[in-house]
């Protein structure tokens, strides 16, 4: 009999080899990803001194409020253009995208062209 292992664990060993790759720095920090079924968030991580810069997701009441529903490619858009302007407004241009192990298409690939779009290098 063929054993699946499940969607989730898949997911976070792709994560792993991707974070064993790449790693945010105080000039080119991190742009971390992560969607649920119902939200999405993304953040811009410093790993070298250990914290977030900025953060943004679909829960937030300002970005919650500007969408009809959290969990398509509309919010994720939309999501890319807020965490742009976020970071450009702290004085950061380029980043490092981790997807988080989830695949670049959809939802993740929509994020990804709208923070492009806004300004963000990466």
């Amino acid at each position: 009999m063929i054993k699946k292992k499940s969607r989730t664990l898949v997911r976070e060993k792709k994560h792993m080899r991707i974070r064993n790759r790449l790693s945010g720095t105080s000039t080119r920090p991190r742009l971390s990803v992560f969607r649920s079924n119902k939200h999405m968030y993304a953040q811009v991580i410093d790993d070298e001194a250990a914290n977030t810069l900025v953060a943004a997701s679909t829960t937030e009441k300002a970005v919650k409020s500007e969408l009809k529903y959290t969990d398509d490619v509309e919010a994720a858009k939309y999501l890319g253009t807020v965490i742009a302007k976020r970071t450009l407004e702290k004085g950061i241009s380029e980043v490092v995208f981790d997807r988080g192990g989830f695949i670049y298409q959809g939802k993740i690939k929509a994020l990804a062209d709208a923070a492009r779009e806004e300004g963000l290098k990466f």
